[in-house]
């Protein structure tokens, strides 16, 4: 599968409005090829799953500096699944401590990338995926 036929959803849940972070990773991963859907911030995990649904995407990925992360990021993982959707991966990014880590990936987050992640392991987790998938 090209690249450009892989579409990926970044969005802001919550109340969160730092999205700097969020739009880097989107150019990011346009810069490298892949198709982007950037959804803006305050976001709820309803829109998300909606949004990412509607736009046929792969994967999303989600942003997040609030500290709601726990909260919020297993509720998009739970709408996609009741959407039908769990085929669509579900990533994480932002200020997360190490200790909740487990816990979101015990809840459905593939990944979670902290500060510090170069965009050359955030593509590489998604070919990994495609890889997995193929």
């Amino acid at each position: 599968m090209e690249k450009q036929e892989i579409r990926i959803l970044i969005a802001k849940v919550g109340l969160d409005g730092h999205d700097r972070g969020a739009k880097f990773i989107a150019q990011a991963l346009r810069d490298r090829g892949y198709e982007v859907i950037y959804t803006g911030i305050r976001q709820t995990p309803e829109d998300v799953a909606k949004i990412a649904i509607q736009e046929d995407v792969a994967f999303v990925g989600l942003s997040l500096l609030s500290g709601a992360h726990n909260q919020l990021f297993p509720r998009v993982v739970a709408e996609l699944k009741k959407a039908g959707a769990e085929d669509i991966v579900v990533f994480g990014g932002g200020v997360i401590p190490a200790d909740d880590i487990p816990f979101l990936q015990s809840q459905g987050i593939r990944e979670i990338f902290t500060p510090g992640t170069t965009t050359d392991q955030m593509e590489e987790f998604i070919q990994r995926i495609l890889a997995e998938r193929a």
